[in-house]
């Protein structure tokens, strides 16, 4: 049986969501961040080297990364559900959110929780703090951040999920960094806010939720 190595309050959540959505059978192993230093515990590096978070084993394979978890998943238990029919706009639509997630999107995202961070420096050097990350923030997270919310909700504008009418597995994947954008960016479209609703109304991430565990996209 398929086993998910789940972290909390980590990426992992949309791998339990995706197997919910195809009610695929599977077995959780929990670990729990250090509550000082939110970093993952040793044991996860015997499971895959690099010691994070989503990985998951199935017979003797090892699989780790977000996007390349979901498309194996969907690819063995799928059965063509929740990908869009090759050599249709949609499909190159699903294919490019679920590489755009991490790879473009996700790090201004970090970026701005680093120097959300960075603001709470120590009381001493807290002014010198504020303003390096407020350098940061204006120069070149806030421009950058603000292209890709414009772009998203471009895309949002006439459909309901990334890729079209109907949820695919990029969505999924899209999640979140998009629940990150509606917590994080005060002024976030109504489309942004519009998926995240409708994506949580669904009763396999409410599933996936009661399986994994509560998470906040804040920390």
């Amino acid at each position: 049986m398929l086993t998910v190595h789940h972290l909390n309050n980590s990426r992992s959540r949309r791998v339990l969501w995706l197997l919910e959505e195809l009610a695929v059978p599977y077995e959780i192993v929990t670990y729990e961040r250090d509550p000082k230093t939110s970093l993952a515990p040793p044991e996860l590096a015997k499971i895959h080297p690099l010691g994070k978070s989503p990985v998951v084993t199935d017979g003797g394979d090892t699989i780790a990364e977000s996007a390349v978890i979901l498309e194996y998943i969907v690819d063995k238990y799928g059965g063509g559900r929740l990908v869009p029919p090759k050599g249709t706009p949609e499909y190159l639509k699903y294919r490019y959110f679920m590489h755009y997630a991490e790879g473009s999107l996700m790090p201004y995202l970090l970026l701005k929780l680093i120097t959300g961070r960075i603001r709470k420096a120590p009381a001493l050097v807290r002014p010198i703090a504020k303003a390096i990350a407020a350098k940061i923030d204006g120069g070149f997270v806030g421009p950058n951040l603000a292209r890709h919310i414009a772009f998203i909700a471009s895309e949002l504008a006439s459909r309901p999920y990334v890729a079209g009418d109907e949820l695919t597995v990029a969505d999924i994947q899209m999640s979140f960094p998009m629940e990150a954008l509606a917590a994080r960016v005060p002024d976030a479209p109504a489309v942004i806010h519009q998926f995240v609703e409708r994506i949580h109304a669904r009763p396999a991430f409410k599933k996936a939720l009661e399986r994994g565990g509560p998470y906040d996209v804040m920390s």
